[in-house]
């Protein structure tokens, strides 16, 4: 009986860190017919819409009513996080309605965001005014910062040589 309270409680526990980044509530009301390109190139024709969508904070600022993050879009994979990928679709930025500490949501962060399209918002860069579209959050998730990859080393190895040549593992 023990042996299978344990087995139910681990497939929960693991069904549960295999989950969506947006919770299943607010995933059901998203459209997710729409493409970030259609969405750019038309954010009004979406207004009212909820979407999903995520990339990494370029910037965020506050504003007298919360937060403005500003995003550079990336592909969203299986389970919504930001894919590792140089290809954008373009910039949105989201409203929060909250205040967020800029130190917490800081630039290079990966962030998965769902909500409500509300238009444009205006942004001035180099003299001139460039319109990004808006979202008003209703649910943000900022993805945790990725270790150090098993191809640089994280301890000290007095044999280790940065110039040597790398074979196909590394070594």
């Amino acid at each position: 009986m023990n042996i299978l309270a344990i087995l139910i409680g681990g497939m929960a526990l693991l069904l549960q860190g295999c989950s969506y980044a947006i919770s299943p509530a607010v995933s059901r009301t998203a459209d997710r017919s729409v493409t970030f390109e259609q969405f750019q190139a038309d954010p009004s024709s979406f207004k009212g819409k909820t979407v999903i969508f995520g990339g990494q904070i370029a910037q965020v600022r506050h504003a007298k009513n919360g937060t403005l993050i500003e995003v550079v879009q990336k592909e969203l994979d299986y389970w919504g996080k930001p894919l590792r990928t140089d290809r954008t679709g373009g910039r949105f930025i989201v409203h929060q309605p909250r205040t967020l500490d800029v130190l917490v949501f800081a630039p290079g962060r990966e962030i998965t965001v769902a909500g409500e399209v509300t238009g444009t918002e205006e942004k001035f860069q180099s003299e001139s005014a460039v319109l990004y579209p808006l979202i008003n959050a209703r649910e943000v998730k900022l993805w945790p910062r990725e270790k150090t990859g098993w191809d640089k080393p994280q301890f000290l190895d007095p044999l280790y040589d940065p110039n040597a040549p790398q074979g196909k593992f590394g070594y």
